[in-house]
Protein backbone atom coordinates (compact mmCIF):
# COMPACT_ATOMS: atom_id res chain seq x y z
CA UNK A 1 0.00 0.00 0.00
CA UNK A 2 1.31 3.45 -0.81
CA UNK A 3 1.96 5.85 2.00
CA UNK A 4 -0.92 8.19 2.72
CA UNK A 5 -0.33 11.89 3.32
CA UNK A 6 1.27 12.37 6.72
CA UNK A 7 0.21 15.38 8.81
CA UNK A 8 2.86 16.32 11.39
CA UNK A 9 0.54 18.49 13.50
CA UNK A 10 -1.94 15.70 14.19
CA UNK A 11 -2.01 12.67 16.48
CA UNK A 12 -2.85 9.01 15.95
CA UNK A 13 -4.84 8.09 12.87
CA UNK A 14 -5.50 11.77 12.17
CA UNK A 15 -1.90 11.89 10.92
CA UNK A 16 -3.04 9.82 7.92
CA UNK A 17 -6.77 10.50 7.70
CA UNK A 18 -9.25 13.29 8.19
CA UNK A 19 -11.28 13.23 11.44
CA UNK A 20 -14.29 11.48 9.90
CA UNK A 21 -12.10 9.00 8.03
CA UNK A 22 -10.32 8.17 11.30
CA UNK A 23 -13.59 7.54 13.11
CA UNK A 24 -14.83 5.32 10.28
CA UNK A 25 -11.58 3.34 10.24
CA UNK A 26 -11.77 2.87 14.02
CA UNK A 27 -15.32 1.56 13.72
CA UNK A 28 -14.41 -0.88 10.96
CA UNK A 29 -11.21 -2.05 12.64
CA UNK A 30 -13.25 -2.81 15.75
CA UNK A 31 -15.94 -4.68 13.78
CA UNK A 32 -15.43 -5.19 10.03
CA UNK A 33 -18.08 -6.01 7.43
CA UNK A 34 -20.45 -3.17 8.22
CA UNK A 35 -22.78 -1.31 5.90
CA UNK A 36 -22.81 2.45 5.43
CA UNK A 37 -26.02 2.64 7.47
CA UNK A 38 -24.45 0.69 10.37
CA UNK A 39 -21.42 2.97 10.36
CA UNK A 40 -23.62 6.06 10.16
CA UNK A 41 -25.67 4.84 13.14
CA UNK A 42 -22.51 4.38 15.21
CA UNK A 43 -21.18 7.78 14.18
CA UNK A 44 -24.47 9.42 15.17
CA UNK A 45 -23.82 8.53 18.82
CA UNK A 46 -21.53 11.60 18.80
CA UNK A 47 -23.46 13.92 16.47
CA UNK A 48 -25.87 13.83 13.54
CA UNK A 49 -24.23 12.94 10.26
CA UNK A 50 -25.70 12.64 6.80
CA UNK A 51 -25.85 9.19 5.15
CA UNK A 52 -24.47 10.59 1.88
CA UNK A 53 -21.48 12.09 3.70
CA UNK A 54 -20.64 8.74 5.28
CA UNK A 55 -21.13 6.96 1.93
CA UNK A 56 -18.83 9.43 0.14
CA UNK A 57 -16.08 9.14 2.75
CA UNK A 58 -16.26 5.33 2.87
CA UNK A 59 -16.08 5.07 -0.91
CA UNK A 60 -13.10 7.44 -0.93
CA UNK A 61 -11.41 5.13 1.58
CA UNK A 62 -12.04 2.30 -0.89
CA UNK A 63 -10.45 4.43 -3.64
CA UNK A 64 -7.43 5.07 -1.39
CA UNK A 65 -7.04 1.32 -0.98
CA UNK A 66 -7.61 1.13 2.78
CA UNK A 67 -11.15 -0.33 2.68
CA UNK A 68 -12.59 -3.08 0.57
CA UNK A 69 -16.23 -3.40 -0.38
CA UNK A 70 -18.26 -6.52 -1.10
CA UNK A 71 -21.91 -7.05 -1.89
CA UNK A 72 -24.19 -9.11 0.31
CA UNK A 73 -27.51 -9.08 -1.44
CA UNK A 74 -28.14 -5.42 -2.23
CA UNK A 75 -26.02 -4.13 0.64
CA UNK A 76 -22.34 -3.20 0.39
CA UNK A 77 -20.22 -4.28 3.34
CA UNK A 78 -16.94 -2.53 4.08
CA UNK A 79 -13.85 -3.82 5.82
CA UNK A 80 -10.27 -2.59 6.27
CA UNK A 81 -7.77 -4.09 3.84
CA UNK A 82 -5.25 -4.45 6.69
CA UNK A 83 -5.35 -4.71 10.44
CA UNK A 84 -4.75 -1.49 12.36
CA UNK A 85 -1.34 -2.83 13.45
CA UNK A 86 -0.29 -3.76 9.90
CA UNK A 87 -1.48 -0.40 8.56
CA UNK A 88 0.49 1.55 11.17
CA UNK A 89 3.55 -0.65 10.64
CA UNK A 90 3.55 -0.16 6.86
CA UNK A 91 2.84 3.57 7.01
CA UNK A 92 5.55 4.24 9.60
CA UNK A 93 8.04 2.06 7.71
CA UNK A 94 7.38 3.89 4.45
CA UNK A 95 7.62 7.27 6.17
CA UNK A 96 10.91 6.29 7.84
CA UNK A 97 12.37 5.15 4.51
CA UNK A 98 11.36 8.42 2.87
CA UNK A 99 12.92 10.47 5.67
CA UNK A 100 16.19 8.54 5.54
CA UNK A 101 16.24 8.71 1.75
CA UNK A 102 15.73 12.47 1.75
CA UNK A 103 17.72 13.50 4.84
CA UNK A 104 20.11 10.56 5.37
CA UNK A 105 22.07 10.47 8.61
CA UNK A 106 20.37 13.64 9.82
CA UNK A 107 17.00 11.84 10.00
CA UNK A 108 18.53 8.85 11.78
CA UNK A 109 20.26 11.15 14.26
CA UNK A 110 16.99 12.96 15.03
CA UNK A 111 15.17 9.65 15.45
CA UNK A 112 17.80 8.54 17.97
CA UNK A 113 17.56 11.89 19.78
CA UNK A 114 13.81 11.34 20.06
CA UNK A 115 14.52 8.13 22.01
CA UNK A 116 15.76 9.96 25.12
CA UNK A 117 12.98 8.37 27.13
CA UNK A 118 12.90 5.04 25.30
CA UNK A 119 12.22 1.92 27.26
CA UNK A 120 15.14 -0.46 27.81
CA UNK A 121 13.53 -3.13 25.64
CA UNK A 122 13.57 -0.80 22.61
CA UNK A 123 17.19 0.13 23.23
CA UNK A 124 18.08 -3.57 23.43
CA UNK A 125 16.35 -4.26 20.10
CA UNK A 126 18.28 -1.38 18.51
CA UNK A 127 21.56 -2.69 19.86
CA UNK A 128 20.79 -6.17 18.49
CA UNK A 129 19.94 -4.69 15.08
CA UNK A 130 23.24 -2.77 14.99
CA UNK A 131 25.20 -5.91 15.96
CA UNK A 132 23.44 -7.80 13.16
CA UNK A 133 24.35 -5.10 10.62
CA UNK A 134 28.00 -5.18 11.73
CA UNK A 135 28.14 -8.95 11.22
CA UNK A 136 26.72 -8.60 7.71
CA UNK A 137 29.36 -6.02 6.67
Amino acid sequence: MRRLNFKTGERGLNRFFGPLESRIMDILWDAPDRSIKEVQTLLEHDKDINFNTVMTVMNRLVDKGVLSKKLRGRTSLYRPVQSREKFMDEQSKELSHELVEQFGPLAVNHMIDALEEADPELIERLEQKIKQWKKEL
